[in-house]
């Protein structure tokens, strides 16, 4: 599965991108990012207000239920706001 990582979530993480196997037993959004907590301090810190994460599964917007399967692309930003 391929991560994408924008704006702040990007910089505390200190990655753009990663491939990552999906572990084991996590079938969905919520169950990936409780995995990704565990992966370190920066992880931890970018994830910790999970109000302010928003979540795309393959260039969808999804909610954290949403189901997810080794291929996937998720990508994880902040909220976005126009002007």
């Amino acid at each position: 599965m391929k991560l994408l990582y924008f704006a702040w979530l990007r910089s505390k993480i200190g990655l753009a991108e990663e491939e990552l196997a999906l572990p084991p037993g996590i079938s969905d959004v919520a169950g990936l990012i409780a995995h990704l907590q565990t992966r370190g301090a920066g992880y931890a810190d970018a994830l910790s207000n999970l109000a302010v994460v928003k979540v795309a599964v393959n260039q969808e917007y999804v909610p954290f239920s949403h189901p997810v399967a080794p291929g996937d692309e998720v990508a994880l930003f902040p909220p976005v706001t126009g002007g």
